[in-house]
């Protein structure tokens, strides 16, 4: 499975190209190889104009997916594309009380299963996709990113 990673930008704490590379591999556990997806890693004006753009949504939001549908005939081995906004992610860490390593790989994670079909617009739809990713972040060894968050004063 190729995972292109794409840094558009910088935050502290951002996990290394390879890393969010991995995240997105766990979650293409049982796809065929030889597909092909990006990460792409954006600022709040990236985010924002993409959110906009494309959901006519005003402002970033933490993930975006673009899945990749081919044209009829055409045999592409492409999914698609994940668009992660670094500030948002940080920024829902922290308020979260959340390690933001868990929180990141959570994010690809997430948007990863988007582009895999996986939808939460509907509540079957949602714990399908909740229980999905929670397999695939015990596997990453990331606790579940549902489980009520403890604050920074709380934890052992």
């Amino acid at each position: 499975m190729a995972v292109q990673v794409q840094l558009a930008c910088r935050v502290p704490g951002r996990p290394a190209a390879r890393e969010l590379a991995r995240f997105a591999r766990a979650a293409l556990a049982e796809v065929p190889r030889g597909m092909e997806m990006t990460v792409r890693v954006v600022d709040e004006v990236e985010g924002a104009e993409l959110n906009e753009t494309y959901r006519r949504k005003s402002g970033p939001t933490n993930v975006l997916a673009f899945p990749f549908e081919a044209p009829p005939g055409a045999s592409v081995r492409l999914l698609g594309d994940v668009v992660i906004c670094a500030p948002v992610v940080a920024r829902e860490a922290e308020e979260q009380g959340k390690e933001p390593r868990a929180h990141w790989a959570h994010m690809v994670v997430h948007g990863t299963l988007h582009l895999l079909g996986y939808d939460h617009r509907r509540a079957a739809q949602a714990a399908r996709m909740e229980s999905r990713e929670r397999e695939i972040l015990t596997t990453l060894g990331f606790p579940d990113p549902y489980a009520e968050s403890q604050s920074r004063e709380d934890r052992p």
